[in-house]
């Protein structure tokens, strides 16, 4: 058993413990939040026998071993950076970081003291994605990848009447490319590596953060389109296109059914059987990793992180889009 602390109370936390209990290999022992109140909840919730509301104390306990993170955006950093100084290995949600000086920080923190730092995005470490993976090459030259993630944020009606929660709050680094156009440009950058060029619109909303965009990546080959939005909805499947077939993806951000379609009108149909709390499997690898001694992951790589955070860069920068964590 590993055991585990969490930083963060909310929903996506909650997934995280749930789907982590059924690797039958975590022990979760310890909670920290801003707030008494919050961890005190949390804590009874989840049959947590630590809770912390002062950080030094909390990554000085030496009640775990392992810590995932789900605070604010641009909380990460700092959070992910002080557990690895003090020994802990970090599984932090995506995206990892504000920027690439931060994501970069995070990285030399985590070898420098010799323990596992890795970005917690799930698609990438799901079945069906090793499906996508291990088919590649019967696509033939791949000519384009297509990817779309716009889903109409619950928050945006209140957005629209004049509250600015923590989803369209720049302060918190978030905004439709890091929160929702990040599950379309990780597996690019999983299957295709770096882009020669970026080429990135949106839309700024009065708050400052983006609400959507579209972005169009060249490579010496091919190209990619990935389009993402918080205030309107797609129900675009992804596409892969090659010379010889066309590999087909449900959804992007949790690909659950993955068909090759090929020129003379067969359909292969390379769909994987899943576990329906699909954080499982990002929970999986980080234990493996700990247990076995190895500091990265090769799906989820910091090489992988550091190319997407690196296009999100670029793409903000071209949108006019800046953080507070960006003048830090």
């Amino acid at each position: 058993m590993i055991r585990f602390a969490v930083i963060g109370t909310n929903w996506i936390t909650e997934e995280f413990i749930h789907a982590a209990r059924e690797t039958g290999e975590f022990d979760l022992t310890a909670v920290y939040s801003r707030t008494e109140e919050k961890a005190a909840e949390f804590a009874q919730k989840f049959d947590i026998t630590h809770r912390f509301t002062d950080l030094d104390a909390f990554v000085q306990s030496e009640e775990f071993d392992a810590v995932y993170i789900a605070s604010p955006n641009s909380l990460h950093a700092e959070y992910a950076i002080h557990c690895m100084n003090h020994g802990k290995h970090v599984i932090c949600e995506k995206p990892a970081a504000s920027n690439t000086a931060e994501l970069t920080a995070m990285i030399q923190a985590a070898r420098s003291n010799e323990v596992v730092f890795m970005e917690a995005l799930k698609s990438t470490l799901l079945p069906n994605f090793k499906a996508i993976q291990d088919n590649l090459h019967k696509l033939g030259k791949i000519r384009r990848y297509f990817a779309s993630y716009c889903q109409y944020s619950s928050r945006y009606d209140a957005y629209k009447q004049g509250t600015v929660l923590n989803a369209f709050n720049p302060i918190f680094s978030n905004g439709s490319i890091m929160d929702l156009g990040v599950y379309c440009i990780y597996p690019l950058a999983v299957l295709f590596g770096a882009p020669d060029r970026v080429q990135a619109n949106g839309v700024l909303l009065e708050s400052g953060v983006d609400g959507e965009g579209s972005l169009l990546l060249s490579y010496k080959e091919m190209d990619a389109i990935i389009m993402h939005s918080k205030i309107s909805s797609s129900y675009l499947p992804a596409e892969i296109q090659g010379e010889n077939a066309t590999m087909v993806i449900d959804k992007i951000n949790q690909p659950e059914k993955v068909e090759i379609r090929y020129r003379d009108g067969s359909v292969e149909d390379l769909t994987q059987v899943q576990a329906a709390r699909n954080m499982r499997y990002e929970a999986e690898e980080f234990i493996r990793l700990i247990k076995t001694k190895t500091l990265e992951s090769a799906t989820n790589s910091h090489a992988n992180s550091l190319i997407t955070v690196g296009i999100i860069d670029e793409a903000r920068k071209q949108m006019g889009l800046v953080f507070p964590a960006d003048r830090k």
